[in-house]
């Protein structure tokens, strides 16, 4: 039986204002508490992470953590610090792992960007996370503001205990932040250069490293994401989707056979043959060119990419499968 990893958005609340941010926020969305209920039965669930908006905002955010531990489910959580603030020691230990997002090496340019004090809330949350011992993740967003200082991030990640997961810009709601193709690869080279890779799901520079036994992204396959407003989403970042919570319900694990979710696991034709399988489905979407190559792709372009890295140990990262994106830790 195919098992799936859960994203859950419980809320697009938050109680930060971050430019870059992708949620929707002009109406106040929640799932309920059966909500969560209904998804978690629906189909085998391998992991659940978090995310979305500030999921300790949540009125039920207790009682729905309580649902997952008590079916025995991984559990993962996104935060910038408030979602593990408000709960107690016993609480935050039941998570099988915490991320909290920063975006830049220093507290200034963080505060700057993400709002006064959250710099501080976020390494309080870490070195806590870490003391508990809790396997702790540094999460930044690289954007044509900071593809440059990857690789001071993970140094600040590696201070702290913590490693360091990279997400690439998407421009769910302004290309304001989107990085070029140069920005990406200096992005990528300037990372790897500071620091040891755990693992990449992120097919370009997947493919551009050689990675064995990479298969694509999870999107469209055994992920399933889950919006504060209840719709169904083969990926975080789709753009468009007419399936719900109860089309999830019906369909059970077939929910991969549906319109949107084959669309997300099809590459496209200018993608026969390329090493990074049609690239990141999400991305060539929010583009309005499904059918086109990666816009990050090196081998549609008849490029050359050469990086030198550094394999770091394995860990168990539930993320990974669930998302594009690459996890380092610091040399």
């Amino acid at each position: 039986m195919t098992s799936f990893s859960l994203g859950i958005g419980l809320t697009n609340e938050c109680n930060l204002r971050c430019a870059h941010c992708y949620r929707p926020d002009m109406v106040l969305e929640r799932l309920t508490r059966a909500d969560v209920q209904r998804v978690c039965h629906s189909v085998a669930v391998r992991s659940v992470n978090l995310g979305v908006g500030e999921n300790g905002l949540h009125p039920e955010y207790a009682g729905i953590l309580d649902d997952l531990w008590s079916l025995d489910i991984k559990t993962s959580i996104t935060s910038n610090g408030h979602s593990i603030a408000v709960l107690p020691d016993a609480a935050v230990k039941r998570f099988h792992s915490v991320e909290f997002s920063l975006d830049f090496p220093t507290a200034h340019e963080h505060d700057r960007v993400r709002g006064t004090g959250n710099w501080r809330t976020v390494l309080a949350s870490l070195e806590r996370c870490i003391g508990l011992g809790i396997p702790t993740t540094v999460t930044a967003v690289m954007m044509n503001t900071n593809y440059d200082r990857m690789g001071e991030l993970a140094r600040v990640a590696g201070r702290a205990g913590a490693n360091l997961r990279v997400n690439v810009y998407q421009p769910s709601r302004s290309d304001r932040f989107t990085l070029s193709y140069d920005q990406f690869w200096t992005g990528f080279r300037a990372l790897l250069g500071s620091a040891r890779l755990v693992a990449t799901s992120e097919p370009v520079l997947a493919a551009v490293l050689g990675i064995e036994g990479f298969m694509g992204p999870a999107c469209g396959r055994t992920t399933v994401r889950v919006a504060p407003d209840g719709r169904i989403l083969p990926c975080t970042y789709w753009p468009e989707s007419t399936l719900g919570v109860a089309d999830l319900e019906r369909c059970g694990p077939a929910i991969v056979d549906t319109r949107e979710f084959a669309a997300a696991r099809r590459p496209p034709p200018a993608c026969a043959g390329c090493p990074c399988l049609g690239g990141c489905a999400g991305r060539r979407a929010l583009a309005g060119a499904l059918e086109a190559a990666d816009p990050y792709c090196p081998f549609a372009r008849r490029d050359r990419i050469v990086i030198d890295w550094e394999p770091a140990g394995a860990a168990d990262l539930p993320k990974l499968a669930s998302a594009c994106t690459t996890v380092v830790s610091a040399r």
